[in-house]
């Protein structure tokens, strides 16, 4: 791990009231350096006492980001250059605890590097009032304008009797955020968000520890923000704060074999610390529904069903010891 400019913050703004909250951003990229430029243009063009700085982690990216970044100077920006991919899991691990060892802010702005705050969204989080909460989730939108429906936050759908019949009878949309909590006034408490437009405190850190590195992707927000409110921390969703996620799903053809690994290995991860005792339950239905799933696509069908039966036997040992070089040749695309 290569770190690149000040080991230590200097004052950002010196105007800056002494009271102010420090927020830190950090961007976990890879291979993916024109959506970085536009992100990193948007968060630096913030004010010291707004953004007192940004990390990103370049999770060992082939594309000329390195290069790049050792090219900038900035007194806010921190680079750190992973040996080898680390996945967001792993990127936003490394990130949050060289956020916190280097500026040890009193908030941490988690952020994919295709995702970027809205002209506003800084300086309303700075005016909003955030006693009693130790994580706010932003509202993610689409550059079109739609709700980004990957980030929208969620209860528990085990958390209680009313929203696991909320779940049963409307699937996802039992326990996801619909449409009328982004026209709202907020805030909303929920159970558990994801990495883009998130603020942790430093409390949050406190209560849930760092992500777990090992998931690599998938599910891996979702677990530790799961974990942060079950430790008794509250996590808010505030509409008023609005991030542009630039996030264009590729079809079914187009996502690489290795991620159905990830995918559903960290489901089943997730559902054993969402579902306690009715995980076995879930299984029942899950299982058969991942299968035909698999079974459906147009090409490599052995080779995804290996990696499925892999990915299960895996997630129900909780099982994140195995390299990401070894589930590529397990893809065949090693």
């Amino acid at each position: 791990m290569t770190v690149h400019l000040p080991d230590r913050l200097q004052p950002a703004d010196p105007g800056a009231h002494a009271g102010a909250r420090r927020v830190v951003a950090i961007v976990v990229t890879h291979d993916r350096l024109a959506q970085l430029r536009m992100t990193l243009r948007r968060l630096l063009a913030a004010p010291g006492h707004v953004l007192a700085g940004v990390v990103v982690v370049d999770n060992a990216s082939g594309d000329g980001t390195g290069v790049w970044l050792r090219g900038l100077s900035h007194p806010r920006l921190h680079a750190l250059r992973l040996a080898q991919n680390a996945g967001g899991a792993g990127g936003f691990a490394a990130g949050l605890a060289h956020a916190r060892r280097v500026f040890d802010p009193d908030w941490y702005l988690l952020m994919d590097d295709d995702a970027r705050p809205m002209p506003g969204t800084l300086a309303a989080f700075h005016a909003s009032a955030l006693t009693g909460w130790d994580a706010v989730a932003g509202a993610a939108w689409l550059p079109a304008g739609g709700i980004c429906d990957t980030n929208r936050p969620s209860h528990d759908p085990f958390g209680s009797w009313r929203m696991l019949w909320r779940t049963l009878r409307r699937g996802r949309e039992g326990f996801h955020l619909g449409a009328a909590a982004y026209d709202g006034r907020g805030p909303v408490r929920v159970d558990a968000a994801s990495y883009v437009g998130l603020f942790l405190s430093r409390r949050a850190l406190v209560l849930a520890g760092l992500p777990d590195a090992a998931l690599f992707v998938y599910a891996d927000d979702m677990l530790h923000t799961l974990r942060l409110s079950r430790a008794g921390g509250q996590i808010g969703f505030f509409p008023c704060l609005r991030f542009e996620h630039d996030h264009r799903p590729p079809g079914a053809a187009q996502v690489p074999r290795w991620k159905l690994y990830y995918k559903y290995r960290n489901s089943l991860i997730l559902y054993r610390e969402a579902a306690g005792w009715l995980f076995w339950p879930v299984c029942a239905v899950v299982l058969p529904a991942w299968a035909l799933r698999v079974a459906a696509r147009p090409a490599g069908r052995g080779t995804a069903l290996c990696l499925l039966a892999r990915a299960v036997l895996h997630g129900l040992r909780g099982r994140t010891d195995v390299a990401h070089s070894q589930v590529r040749i397990w893809a065949r695309e090693g």
